[in-house]
């Protein structure tokens, strides 16, 4: 991936297949996993330790929808907020594969798994992507598996950009 100190933004050409895209780190605290589960996801491990205690959590843990949005602020950090974005279709597969806990410190990386030039829209690129969150104990955490749309820097010379 290009350097990230340029003052262009990123294109469609700079995403590499295989390249790893570095995110975070990111601390949660209590109260964000507490308040982001009072507003969208309020069940009872989420909202408190104790009663967290006698379920299947064991204590308090963020929302698995609140680990999504926490990647999604990492990606807007570490590449979308200076693209060329144009949004995603959907998402294909997300799998929450350990519970995050008030204190983890997450860090992951998006791995550009295929790309191609829009059929349609020969200025737009989609490029299929796979993200992982990890813990301070090396332990993935969350991946997902999405697609990805991103204009061309040069519409005009798309064989090149493939």
């Amino acid at each position: 991936m290009r350097d990230r100190k340029t003052n262009s933004k990123f294109a469609y050409e700079d995403f590499i297949v295989g390249e790893k895209i570095p995110l975070g780190p990111y601390e949660v605290s209590r109260e964000e996993i507490i308040e982001f589960a009072e507003e969208f996801d309020p069940q009872p491990f989420h909202l408190s330790e104790e009663e967290g205690r006698d379920t299947l959590a064991g204590g308090l843990i963020a929302s698995g929808w609140h680990s999504c949005s926490i990647l999604m602020r990492m990606m807007c950090d570490a590449y979308l907020n200076n693209s060329l974005s144009q949004g995603a279709p959907g998402i294909d597969e997300v799998k929450w594969l350990k519970p995050i806990r008030p204190g983890d410190v997450l860090k992951g990386n998006s791995t550009v798994t295929a790309k191609r030039i829009s059929r349609s829209r020969p200025e737009l690129g989609i490029f299929e992507i796979r993200h992982e969150l990890i813990n301070q104990h090396d332990e993935i955490v969350l991946t997902i598996v999405n697609s990805g749309m991103m204009g061309l820097r040069n519409p005009a010379t798309k064989a090149e950009a493939e």
